[in-house]
């Protein structure tokens, strides 16, 4: 038996990258996956990827700062599913630059989707998962995991509202871990840290490398590697660990 048989997931901001990534590995593990993004068409494209693999899948269009899109998002995976396990809060974006030139807009569109879409999709499945019971009647609960950042971590010049964004994810998540725990909620996030992408492949050669000297293991990851960590904390494998932030970024921060 796979993993997570018989599991439910949404997964935001999964029409490419590491959003894709997690949504086929869940799959491939064995759960059902609800695939949120703004762009439906290529969200779709991700979801017939899974349903190829021969997992259900449903591709929905979902802006994850409004909270009517979100609260109709989780209305409908639970009238398709009946239940929902494991949420990733994956979906984010940048709009960088330097403190004195960043606009109001740029920094609310950032921390908006980074911070407030994840609040908002933990609030609305909250309920749900504590209505999750196992065979034998018990609170079976559910994993919430939130993509960070090593940025979050450490801050980088040139990102205030992403660095923001992602610290308050951080903060987040250890809040709803203590608040949702006696309910048998898991409430962890990952932070990744250079991570293989169509933006990042077309960076300077030498911006490259000077990444690259900071990395103790000697490479960049994948978004395989981050759907890995997904994965692991998703299943009873990990059952006791919550409220923790895994770096999955080579050595490049401890």
């Amino acid at each position: 038996m796979k993993k997570l048989e018989g599991k439910v997931a949404i997964v935001t901001g999964a029409s490419r990258g590491i959003g894709a990534a997690i949504a086929k590995k869940l799959a491939e593990e064995g759960a059902s996956v609800a695939l949120c993004a703004r762009n439906l068409a290529a969200c779709e494209a991700t979801a017939r990827a899974v349903r190829e693999s021969g997992a259900e899948a449903m591709a929905m269009a979902v802006d994850v700062a409004d909270t009517a899109q979100v609260d109709a998002c989780v209305k409908a995976v639970l009238e398709k599913f009946g239940r929902i396990d494991i949420m990733v809060n994956n979906a984010g974006i940048t709009k960088d630059g330097l403190l004195m030139r960043m606009t109001d807009a740029d920094w609310d569109a950032v921390v908006d989707t980074n911070l407030k879409g994840t609040f908002l999709f933990t609030r609305a499945v909250a309920r749900p998962m504590m209505k999750n019971r196992s065979a034998d009647g018990s609170a079976q609960g559910g994993s919430i995991i939130n993509i960070t950042s090593v940025v979050g971590i450490t801050g980088n010049a040139g990102q205030a509202n992403y660095t923001a964004s992602k610290g308050g994810v951080i903060s987040l998540t250890k809040t709803v871990a203590k608040e949702l725990g006696s309910r048998n909620i898991r409430c962890n996030a990952i932070a990744p840290g250079f991570i293989r992408s169509d933006m990042t492949d077309s960076l300077p050669e030498e911006l490259k490398a000077a990444y690259m000297a900071n990395i103790p293991l000697k490479r960049f990851g994948e978004a395989e590697d981050i759907a890995k960590a997904v994965a692991w904390l998703a299943g009873d494998d990990s059952s006791y660990v919550t409220g923790q932030i895994i770096s999955v970024n080579g050595g490049m921060v401890g």
